[in-house]
């Protein structure tokens, strides 16, 4: 019988101080709760920005959304707009992106342009850099306010491999002359591509790169990689994560100008021993995104090409145009 009382007693002493914390606690936790309330009211009263709550999203099972060293895989379904909005916004970011349109590729820009408007970066500071031999042939464009366009003339090439290989000494030069104090984030595309779907901060990244259309459901040694040992851009065979395609680079504005300056110098050792990457910048582009994983990658929603299928992509935001390579390219 004596146990049964000290045990009732244990519970009764137990019961009692758990009410009395709850006592003395409760009124600071109410406190806070109507301050947090009047804290949200204050901000959506003098915000223009809406306070977002936010929300879980379903996901997505038919696709990888996440690499092995964890970093995100940007797909539909993946990310709320509402709510990167409302941490971006009031951030005030400005985003540069890098365009080159050299000889007859200047026909791209205005659809490269104009798409953008509709698509790129909406709601945000936007300051298109293009290079061109043909200053005068940049057409007009109609922009949004917060955006702006500079053209930058560079010399013609009659080899577009040149044209190609020069592009990461050019924006190498481009960021450390100009551009490291005038944006947080940079994207370099190329312009035979065209806008057809949002493509907002959910693609911002310390280090962003693009999966290849034709590659993200094979597997890796059938990617084309440069695979002679006497250049610089050299994977050997069941090596690599993903195959990243040239057509895209982006990310803060200091680790751009690391990835070009790193395959500056990469093309120039392949120069100097008389050879050339089977895939010029690109290749050079993955041996780097081999030993400098990116934050962050934007599938093929981002880097389409139209006379391809795949039933996984929901949406299509940025593909490249059909064209016939004869009648674009110097040789």
């Amino acid at each position: 019988m004596q146990p049964i009382i000290h045990l009732f007693v244990l519970v009764l002493v137990g019961f009692v101080v758990v009410w009395f914390l709850y006592l003395g606690f409760a009124p600071a936790w109410m406190s806070l709760n109507v301050q947090l309330e009047k804290n949200m009211l204050t901000h959506s009263r003098h915000c223009d920005m809406p306070l977002y709550s936010p929300s879980f999203l379903e996901g997505r099972k038919d696709v990888v959304t996440v690499t092995p060293w964890l970093a995100p895989v940007v797909w539909e379904g993946t990310f709320d707009t509402n709510l990167l909005d409302a941490i971006y916004k009031p951030k005030n970011i400005t985003v540069a992106m890098t365009v080159f349109a050299v000889g007859k590729y200047v026909q791209f820009l205005k659809d490269f342009l104009e798409s953008a408007e509709s698509y790129f970066m909406l709601g945000y500071r936007v300051h298109y850099y293009v290079f061109t031999d043909q200053p005068e042939a940049v057409p007009m464009v109609m922009l949004g306010s917060d955006r702006r366009l500079t053209n930058i003339k560079i010399p013609g090439s009659n080899r577009w491999q040149e044209i190609s290989l020069g592009r990461m000494e050019r924006i190498e030069n481009f960021i450390e002359t100009q551009l490291i104090n005038q944006a947080d984030y940079i994207f370099c595309l190329d312009v035979d591509t065209k806008f057809y779907g949002h493509w907002g901060v959910e693609t911002l990244s310390s280090l962003v790169a693009a999966i290849h259309f034709d590659f993200f459901t094979k597997s890796r040694d059938t990617f084309t990689y440069e695979r002679r040992r006497e250049s610089q851009a050299y994977i050997p065979y069941g090596e690599g994560d993903y195959y990243y395609g040239g057509a895209m680079i982006g990310g803060l504005v200091e680790e751009v100008y690391n990835v070009t300056k790193t395959c500056r110098m990469w093309l120039e050792i392949d120069k100097g021993n008389s050879i050339e990457a089977v895939w010029q910048e690109e290749s050079h582009l993955n041996k780097y995104f081999l030993y400098n994983k990116p934050t962050k990658l934007l599938s093929p929603e981002y880097l389409w090409y139209p006379t391809y299928h795949n039933d996984v992509l929901k949406i299509i935001r940025f593909s490249q145009v059909l064209k016939d390579y004869s009648k674009v390219r110097p040789n």
